[in-house]
């Protein structure tokens, strides 16, 4: 299951109290205050994994806690501090404050660590108020409380190049056809209900991540069909790549129609590279195919994923423009 937003509590442990203790020992008097510090509580820390997709997990646990310090002891005995517990997170997730509404952390490299929730420090023991006019001190502080805060987990999957088109436009299995992602293909709309992620390589040692955005449709950035909820994730591509079938019968309203849904949510999206593609070219003749696009601007490109027709094409317009930047 593809989950991209979920709200959870975190919690940091509380600092351990500071101590109030003198020291006692046979034949030595009046020994002075000994007592140790609280220990730190735990934080709560984020990790970006690239191992996860999802943010399922978080689904079925909404609250995560920390351990809090232990307190000081005699002897100067400082109260063990807390471990920390790791929240690992899909690499593209942002996580917000819901009180404030604050960006806290956005992951959105491998491996990033970043502190979600800071524990509480340890109090202080009594051994740090002697003084030359207070030499017995009763006095400790308590540890600090931890941080508590209500989090928003969004996951915008970081891609290169971000498919957009209508449903059944072909995106899936130009996916399918130039990676090893398997996404669901079928002949009717709304096939694929998640994005899709695959890697797709121009050469050895020389690739990109493509990414099959679930088809939009008129009025997907007010809500419509499943495009609301899944434009998000084309705000991390670096590519946008429209895709046309070649049996739709208005192929320059509809490609209006994709960049109007894109202004809409996010005007910045038109400003990004951009490349459009005609696909499915192998259901109709080379002759109707030169008079069906002769209107047509020359930066198109002709595909036929599952004939191959125009793949090296494709391809190539997609690393040059993606070395552009």
């Amino acid at each position: 299951m593809f989950v991209d937003y979920v709200e959870v509590e975190v919690s940091a442990g509380n600092g351990g109290h500071g101590c109030v203790s003198f020291h006692t020992e046979k034949f030595v008097p009046k020994g002075g205050p000994d007592g140790g510090d609280g220990g730190r509580g735990g934080d709560v820390i984020g990790v970006a994994d690239p191992q996860l997709t999802t943010l399922l997990d978080f689904r079925y646990r909404r609250r995560y806690k920390a351990k809090n310090g232990q307190p000081g002891s005699g002897s100067m005995k400082t109260g063990k501090s807390a471990p920390h517990i790791e929240l690992r997170l899909p690499v593209g997730t942002l996580v917000k404050n819901l009180e404030t509404g604050e960006l806290v952390a956005d992951f959105d490299e491998p491996g990033i660590r970043i502190v979600l929730a800071k524990g509480g420090k340890g109090g202080l023991g009594n051994d740090h108020f002697k003084s030359a006019t207070n030499q017995a001190p009763r006095k400790a502080t308590p540890g600090q409380p931890g941080q508590e805060l209500r989090l928003g987990l969004e996951l915008k999957l970081l891609a290169d190049v971000g498919l957009v088109g209508l449903p059944n436009a072909g995106k899936s299995t130009i996916l399918a056809s130039f990676s090893a992602a398997r996404p669901k293909i079928a002949d009717y709309p709304f096939t694929t209900l998640v994005p899709n992620l695959g890697i797709v390589r121009f050469r050895e040692f020389k690739s990109c991540v493509m990414a099959d955005i679930p088809g939009l449709i008129e009025g997907a950035s007010q809500g419509k069909g499943l495009g609301h909820q899944f434009l998000k994730h084309i705000q991390r591509t670096r590519l946008i790549v429209y895709i046309i079938d070649i049996n739709d019968i208005s192929m320059d309203k509809t490609l209006e129609l994709l960049k109007q849904e894109l202004n809409s949510f996010d005007p910045s999206l038109l400003q990004r590279p951009s490349l459009v593609v005609i696909t499915k070219v192998d259901t109709v003749s080379d002759d109707d195919l030169k008079e069906i696009c002769a209107e047509w601007p020359n930066d198109y490109i002709a595909l036929s994923a599952v004939a191959r027709k125009g793949a090296d094409r494709f391809l190539q317009a997609i690393e040059r423009a993606l070395d552009k930047q």
